[in-house]
């Protein structure tokens, strides 16, 4: 067994990031994920690596395109305001087709909110999250080995579907601390022939750009991309299934309402109603699937969320209105608790809505 160490969510993002291979960080700094670009402050110059806390979130996002189009690894860390303002630059990627990795330690919203947990930039994520047709690779950890875990991986799937990627992580995950490996495998990076690295007079000159002003090169590369996302669809979707062998009760949950719900499952499963998860990992590509096939024996599907009900219409058109589907949960910084959940799963149990 691989040696422990306790770390912040946070702090595993970011010692994960150097492990899959990143030398290069630019952010700026905001409540509740500033330890990242801390952490990457004090790592960074003694592994030959480049931190630089840029002038703004624009210029942050702006610099990771830079390296990218080099074909480096690279990334940014931002809390939610922060990645409102790196959204353009985030979809100059997806419209460059550049690797990139994307850290959003989500506070409450919107505008400035506070700086409390909260889930509710589910819709920017993955819905894109800045203009034109793209999507993201969105991926929600649930625990501080999951931070560093999906970390990898997502660097990973970021060079192998040349796509931005970006880990979705509540507040609570960032600041939690618990015992971590970083004995994670890495994938090489694969060759990219279309890097920006210098001729040296052996090829043709590559060009990054996403501007087409020929409306038919447009329409082909916004083809070719879906294309490419429809592969990411049938081969990345990632969830976690518990206690659903047998349930009659489903709850949709990611992140810390992922874990606070499986205290009310287990309390719930000792009072005779037998619940269970659907955990997705992967945000988008969602796992339509396992919540397609649970709407056909449940009662009822419960999203607990800490935002006003997002995930709740990814839910609902998976489970293809075969059964309600309900909503639990706290917003504002506030995290529901496992009594909660249980009222709503003894509720849904007994035929109605909590």
């Amino acid at each position: 067994m691989s040696e422990k160490v306790l770390m912040k969510g946070n702090e595993a993002i970011a010692e994960a990031a150097i492990v899959a291979g990143c030398r290069h960080y630019f952010g700026y700094p905001i409540t509740p994920q500033t330890e990242i670009a801390a952490y990457m402050a004090k790592r960074m110059p003694k592994i030959g690596g480049t931190f630089l806390q840029a002038e703004s979130e624009i210029a942050a996002i702006n610099m990771v395109y830079g390296v990218a189009s080099t074909g480096h690894r690279v990334m940014t860390s931002s809390s939610s305001p922060g990645v409102s303002l790196k959204s353009e630059g985030i979809s100059y990627l997806a419209g460059c087709d550049l690797p990139a990795f994307i850290v959003n330690v989500q506070r409450g919203g919107p505008g400035l909110g506070g700086i409390q947990p909260s889930q509710s930039d589910y819709f920017q994520a993955t819905r894109g999250g800045g203009h034109g047709d793209y999507h993201m690779i969105v991926l929600a950890p649930s625990s501080v080995q999951e931070m560093a875990d999906l970390t990898v991986k997502g660097f990973e799937l970021a060079d192998q579907y040349r796509m931005p990627t970006m880990i979705l992580a509540d507040g609570t995950m960032g600041q939690m601390m618990e015992p971590v490996s970083l004995d994670i495998k890495v994938k090489p990076a694969p060759e990219k022939p279309w890097a920006t690295t210098g001729t040296k007079m052996q090829r043709k000159h590559n060009v990054v750009n996403s501007l087409l002003l020929s409306p038919e090169a447009l329409e082909r590369s916004n083809f070719e991309r879906f294309e490419r996302y429809k592969i990411v669809e049938e081969n990345e979707t990632l969830y976690e299934e518990y206690c659903m062998e047998d349930a009659e009760i489903c709850i949709a949950a990611f992140g810390i309402a992922a874990r606070v719900s499986k205290n009310a499952i287990n309390e719930a499963r000792s009072q005779g109603i037998k619940a269970g998860m659907i955990r997705p990992i992967t945000l988008w590509p969602f796992p339509k699937k396992p919540f397609a096939e649970a709407a056909n024996r449940v009662k009822q599907i419960i999203s607990v969320e800490l935002s006003m009900g997002q995930m709740i219409e990814d839910v609902q058109l998976a489970s293809g209105g075969k059964v309600p589907v309900t909503l639990c949960n706290r917003v504002g910084g506030m995290i529901p608790s496992p009594e909660q959940v249980l009222d709503a799963i003894k509720a849904a149990n007994n035929g109605g809505a909590k």
